[in-house]
């Protein structure tokens, strides 16, 4: 699996970036659709927190569309799917009430779990440094503990790596 590392660490108490074998660090965040999604509600099943840039644009469409494709057979596999922006709740409920997006997206714009998950990371286009958010997904398991890292995914891969994953939960 793309970038993943094994530590007996508890995730969110180093610096160091999160890593497979790692306890999911918690969160409540407000999501679409007037929804709230929190570790709490998820104690007990296997999940993917999908980090993406922004939303309504091309490669995180294409990351969502594949995701919403994908429903049946991740439901299947008891998989909870949950998309992460910075995106204020009223953009992210536009972008899925456009693309019909039945999974839950959250807000994280202070990106408080992206820290804990390492997925806010300096970026560097045309010359210009900033911070956002790193496209990066990760797959924990019903214990809780992180099973699988896919840091830089590209979107059009992404579905295939985690339906694969979570088949083998």
């Amino acid at each position: 699996m793309h970038g993943a590392r094994h530590s007996g660490r508890l995730g969110g108490m180093s610096n160091e970036p999160i890593a497979v074998g790692d306890k999911a660090p918690d969160f409540t965040l407000q999501a679409s659709r007037g929804r709230t999604v929190s570790t709490r509600d998820l104690a007990g099943k296997p999940y993917l927190l999908y980090f993406y840039p922004k939303a309504d644009t091309p490669g995180c469409t294409t990351q969502a569309c594949g995701i919403q494709e994908a429903l049946p057979a991740l439901g299947r596999l008891h998989l909870t799917v949950i998309g992460i922006s910075p995106d204020p709740v009223s953009k992210i409920d536009k972008f899925a009430d456009k693309y019909g997006l039945e999974f839950p997206l959250a807000s994280d714009p202070e990106h408080e779990l992206a820290d804990k998950y390492g997925t806010w990371v300096e970026k560097s286009m045309y010359g210009r440094t900033s911070f956002g958010m790193e496209r990066s997904s990760f797959l924990v398991g019903a214990d809780g503990r992180v099973r699988a890292i896919w840091r830089k995914v590209k979107p059009a891969e992404h579905t295939a790596l985690v339906e694969k994953a979570a088949a083998e939960l």
